[in-house]
């Protein structure tokens, strides 16, 4: 009985997939097949708990899983290198295409051919060392030629010191010198020498480069009367004339990047080798995973066990199937009521493209239920009561749709992501044939400037650029609604959980406070101003607003704070929680950017429409009109489509969530084929 109570109550959370332990000890010599039969089947997610530490050990398998890890990333590392010798051509759209699918076989004929493959990627990663190598020779080489560029007219060796009587001073004086300030330089600093010869080679911003000619007994003089100004050798003194030793490296350099761009188009001929790469990479990949869980098996000298998280509708499958094939001794169990399971969302196919959404924010945690159907409806609502122009709201519904047409194989989360949009995109589209938006005032714009006579589509509810007032009194509606369907879900958890006090101190005193609140405010001359006319209640129904608050307000005062004993701190608390009134203020004001966000697309639109018409009726108007229509309403749908999504998510966020929702669940992550490359195909 208690089971099928606590089944029943699942049921009703039934967005969150159930979960089962399966818990499986078999012989040693399966241990293989098991394990990759449980990946291939991609249904596990593994959490070994063990009770005796003692009784079993743990397999050291790091150097196999660091090989495969090693030899993945070597062919990841070739496949890089065929990207930049040899880059596949692809559309702007080709990556929404997905992974190329392929069969187990195709994994298998790499896994046999693998020897093979690997040579494959290591001879690209070694023929790309030696395109670097050259590449470095060649630029080794070409400074080499640019060092030797002021000497080049030297008619000598660098390294030429003269003759038997003569002494060959080669070098540079700091700044710009002329023939005259050097033989000053000399004069002044060695006065009895009078045989000497200055050479100016050539000049920079920075040295004077100048051979100097003197006799070989006064060479040691001269050379010290130099270096009082700075004179310095050349760095590399070579032993060939400047210019020609800078045509033997041009020459050389030339060779070197001959050899680079030869073995470059080597690479490039292995990109048949590609796919088998990619396989192979994949393959590795696998294997590197299977050994992680390989090494976290507890086992004894004849057997292993392997537990985990498993959907409740795949245990009795999977056990059967281990215990008929592999003889596994193979049980599944209810998660025990401390054990906080994996989370796996499952909604309908509208639902479940909000889920990245509820994501980012926190999967559910134990015991509380999975938003995503409430959110999913109140997301697109409000979505496309931000943007709501018809015309944006077909364009990017459109789009969306045939992106998910043409590419029935998108990466998962991206299709959700595109599929929500799809969504908003028709609740904008809604929401602007309602409130009369089609590109702004496009076509009232469009007949008055060219066809001379105003054509319009009238509104079917209203224009809000015309009554913001009464848009922003329905944007507090639907924002009182949003919240009040929050609070209804935190007293559904908690008659769920029969702590039917905390609903009815938590939740209904709380209606009934902000029921008699509104009752009260809506016949107000406060709210006539608003709305631009007075409402009149019975009073009856006056009386009862009023009552219903103050119940209200005495039953949270009172009750807030029953987990305390002390009458007084009880009371306190109790105040401290009916302030939070001011929150719930907050949060319905914050509504108001419903409207706001409605106002701007619909000002730039309009604004957008008017400067594009500035042209007049005209051939240059009609061109400046085009101009300014494609670019102005692309930005302005861009931005607003950017400011819905980002305002949408703070909706439900803080408005929503922060009335029932916590999260902070860990999402399945079950133990499968996890491939960079390819997808494999599932066996039906």
């Amino acid at each position: 009985w208690c089971r099928l109570k606590k089944e029943k109550r699942r049921d009703v959370d039934m967005a969150i997939v159930q979960m089962q332990r399966i818990n499986i000890c078999a012989l040693k010599k399966n241990r293989k097949a098991i394990l990759e039969r449980l990946q291939e089947l991609g249904a596990m997610e593994v959490d070994i708990r063990l009770e005796d530490e003692e009784l079993c050990e743990k397999q050291d398998v790091s150097s196999s899983r660091s090989t495969f890890e090693r030899r993945s990333q070597t062919a990841d590392q070739a496949l890089h290198i065929l990207d930049e010798y040899a880059p596949e051509k692809k559309g702007m759209l080709d990556s929404l295409a997905g992974k190329p699918l392929v069969d187990k076989e195709s994994l298998a004929k790499a896994a046999a051919q693998q020897d093979n493959f690997m040579q494959t990627a290591t001879k690209i990663i070694m023929l790309d060392k030696q395109v670097a190598e050259s590449q470095a020779a060649a630029q080794k080489l070409e400074n080499q030629a640019e060092t030797l560029t002021p000497w080049l007219g030297l008619t000598v060796p660098v390294n030429f010191s003269g003759t038997r009587s003569t002494a060959f001073l080669i070098g540079t004086l700091p700044g710009q010198q002329d023939q005259q300030s050097v033989l000053k330089i000399l004069a002044d600093a060695a006065p009895e020498i009078e045989a000497v010869n200055v050479e100016l080679i050539s000049k920079d911003k920075d040295f004077t480069y100048l051979a100097v000619v003197c006799l070989r007994q006064d060479a040691s003089k001269v050379e010290e009367a130099l270096r009082t100004a700075g004179f310095a050798k050349p760095s590399s003194a070579v032993s060939k004339i400047p210019a020609q030793y800078k045509e033997e490296l041009l020459t050389e350099m030339k060779e070197a990047q001959s050899k680079a761009e030869e073995l470059g188009r080597e690479i490039a001929s292995y990109a048949a080798s590609r796919q088998d790469l990619e396989l192979i990479s994949d393959y590795y990949q696998t294997r590197a995973e299977k050994y992680r869980i390989l090494g976290e098996l507890p086992q004894t000298k004849s057997t292993f066990a392997v537990s985990g998280y498993v959907p409740a509708q795949k245990a009795e499958a999977i056990v059967k199937e281990l215990t008929d094939r592999y003889g596994a001794a193979a049980e599944a169990e209810e998660i025990a009521e401390d054990e906080e399971a994996p989370v796996l969302l499952h909604n309908n196919r509208f639902s479940e493209s909000v889920e990245g959404v509820l994501a980012s924010f926190g999967l559910p945690a134990k015991g509380e239920i999975d938003p995503t159907f409430f959110t999913s409806i109140f997301y697109v609502f409000l979505f496309g009561l931000m943007l709501s122009d018809a015309a944006y709201g077909l364009i990017v519904s459109l789009v969306c749709g045939i992106v998910l047409l043409k590419f029935p194989r998108i990466e998962e989360n991206l299709r959700k992501s595109i599929q929500l949009f799809f969504w908003c995109g028709i609740s904008t589209l809604v929401w602007g044939i309602l409130f009369g938006g089609y590109f702004g005032d496009a076509l009232d714009v469009i007949s008055e400037t060219f066809l001379g006579h105003k054509i319009s589509i009238p509104a079917l509810w209203f224009v809000p650029l015309n009554e913001p007032m009464r848009m922003l009194l329905y944007s507090m509606l639907f924002g009182v609604i949003h919240l009040f369907t929050g609070l209804a879900l935190k007293g559904y958890m908690c008659i769920r959980d029969h702590k039917y006090m905390d609903f009815i101190c938590d939740v209904v005193f709380w209606y009934m406070l902000l029921l008699g609140l509104i009752g009260i405010l809506i016949p107000s001359s406060m709210f006539a101003g608003i709305a631009g006319k007075q409402i009149v209640f019975p009073a009856a129904l006056n009386a009862a607003a009023k009552w219903s608050a103050i119940l209200g307000a005495v039953g949270i005062v009172l009750f807030s704070g029953r987990s305390s004993k002390n009458p007084a701190l009880r009371i306190a608390l109790g105040a401290y929680d009916l302030y939070n009134i001011t929150g719930w203020l907050s949060d319905v004001l914050s509504y108001s950017r419903l409207l706001a966000l409605g106002l701007a697309t619909g000002v730039i639109a309009s604004v957008v429409n008017q400067m594009g018409s500035m042209g007049g009726k005209s051939i240059g108007g009609v061109i400046l009109f085009i101009v300014v229509f494609v670019i102005g309403h692309t930005f302005n749908m861009a931005i607003n489509l950017l400011g819905a999504y980002v305002h949408t998510c703070r909706l439900q966020y803080v408005e929503f969530f922060g009335k029932f929702y916590e999260g902070g669940g860990q999402p399945f992550q079950p133990f499968k084929l996890k491939t960079k490359y390819v997808d494999i195909k599932e066996e039906k």
